[in-house]
């Protein structure tokens, strides 16, 4: 397994390509072979930035594993509070799919220009109950993005976190057609209270094709001081991700690809952060 780093871009490569040229650069200097790359805006979804990209990552000889599509979640509201969440998060909320399945097929070309074969998004809370009209028509619309994806040789990876592993499970194996996958972030299922993510390669293991090394804490109580919460992210190795354990499972189901860091902090601690996380990793590989 290659370990990687979580960065990211407006995108606009033209109006700020030095910003990109050191993000790049800093990956590299840490001794980075691998990068996730999110474009938090849509506009720049374009065949020239994309060009300018790959240019700038084969110089400092980092491989891009992943696009993080970001766009399509900036499309209607994007509140990330547990008590409004499950109604605009992803591609799960009806009155904004259509919309937001456009932009993730942009992210589709945009990845495939850069040389990219996986995108990743969260797709939202999924529900549970495999018989419901939410269900069903989240599959039925699922089946035209995984078509697109397949037919440009490129997969689309669920990012977890808002939905149990079963739920996604019975969801990828219901629409049926083989360019979907799952970037695994065992911190997100734990700090949402959705399942162990060593259990949870036991349940959807086969079809793991990126993973997030990030930790966190599960939450500890529902109610308090007026609001429901998350649990909280924390440095990797301090947090109730069993790293040695979640590697051994990934050796197990036979995962070799990259372990992508995310520490989502700004500044000098997250770099320190992630250098730690680094140092600690590679203790354990």
């Amino acid at each position: 397994m290659e370990l990687g780093v979580f960065i990211h871009h407006s995108g606009n490569v033209a109006g700020d390509r030095e910003t990109l040229e050191k993000k790049f650069h800093d990956v590299a200097a840490m001794g980075f072979p691998t990068c996730q790359l999110q474009i938090s805006q849509g506009k720049f979804y374009t065949e020239e930035n994309a060009i300018a990209i790959k240019e700038i990552a084969e110089k400092y000889n980092v491989r891009i594993s992943a696009f993080w599509c970001m766009a399509p979640l900036n499309i209607g509201p994007c509140i990330w509070h547990i008590t409004q969440a499950p109604r605009c998060i992803g591609l799960v909320p009806p009155q904004w799919r259509a919309q937001r399945i456009e932009m993730l097929l942009r992210g589709c070309d945009f990845a495939k220009a850069m040389g990219v074969q996986d995108v990743v998004m969260h797709v939202g809370y999924v529900p549970e109950y495999p018989a419901s009209d939410e269900f069903q028509s989240l599959a039925n619309d699922l089946k035209y993005v995984a078509q697109y994806f397949k037919n440009r040789g490129q997969y689309f990876l669920f990012e977890t976190g808002q939905e149990t592993p079963i739920a996604l499970l019975r969801l990828i194996e219901t629409v049926g057609i083989d360019s979907l996958g799952i970037n695994l972030d065992p911190s997100n299922l734990i700090t949402g209270g959705k399942g162990n993510p060593i259990d949870a390669l036991t349940v959807f293991g086969q079809y793991v094709r990126g993973v997030h090394a990030k930790d966190g804490k599960y939450p500890t109580f529902g109610f308090k001081d007026g609001t429901y919460s998350n649990g909280v992210q924390v440095p990797l190795g301090e947090g109730h991700v069993d790293y040695p354990r979640f590697l051994a499972k990934l050796r197990e189901i036979g995962y070799d690809g990259p372990l992508t860091i995310e520490r989502e902090i700004s500044g000098e601690q997250q770099r320190l952060d992630i250098i730690a996380g680094k140092a600690y990793l590679e203790t354990l590989l």
